[in-house]
């Protein structure tokens, strides 16, 4: 009976699948997840590049635009697929562009959620203005996490950062 089962050959398949398919099946997810997060990092870096626009050509300080006033001006700029919830911004004005910060941030929170170290300083006319759109995006594929998520709350952080010169208003 044992030198039967050796030499069966009908199965073969089936165990050569079951070998191959978790391997392909996290090859697949980590696919969709990575072109998900370059989408919703194009998105972003649109409605960065408007938000940074109505900085540098003045309208945010002539109107005296306060942070959430400006996030929800930025709001409409976000793609339908992005919630104005889940979106952070940091403004900061800068002497030059030599010391303009553009890294990603490590973001710290306090009790409630929010991020304590962002800031919204647009600056005056003729100054360097540093604009980050931060948003957290739920990283998918929990057994897998792909290595993405770098958030303390489990998120990845998609930033989207514009550096320009306001104009002489």
């Amino acid at each position: 009976m044992l030198r039967q089962i050796r030499q069966e050959e009908r199965g073969a398949t089936i165990i050569e699948f079951a070998i191959v398919a978790p391997a392909f099946i996290a090859l697949l997810l980590a696919i969709i997840q990575t072109s998900i997060i370059y989408f919703v990092q194009h998105g972003l870096e649109t409605a960065a590049e408007k938000a940074a626009r109505i900085i540098y050509t003045g309208q945010v300080q002539k109107q005296g635009l306060t942070a959430s006033a400006y996030k929800t001006q930025v709001c409409e700029f976000l793609p339908a697929f992005l919630s104005c919830d889940s979106l952070f911004i940091d403004v900061r004005h800068t002497i030059d562009f030599a010391s303009a910060g553009t890294a990603t941030p490590t973001l710290s929170y306090d009790a409630s959620g929010n991020p304590s170290n962002i800031k919204f300083d647009p600056g005056t006319a003729g100054a360097i203005v540093v604009t980050k759109l931060m948003y957290q995006w739920p990283v998918l594929g929990a057994p897998l996490n792909l290595g993405v998520s770098k958030d303390s709350s489990g998120k990845h952080i998609i930033v989207a950062t514009q550096v320009s010169k306001t104009e002489p208003y």
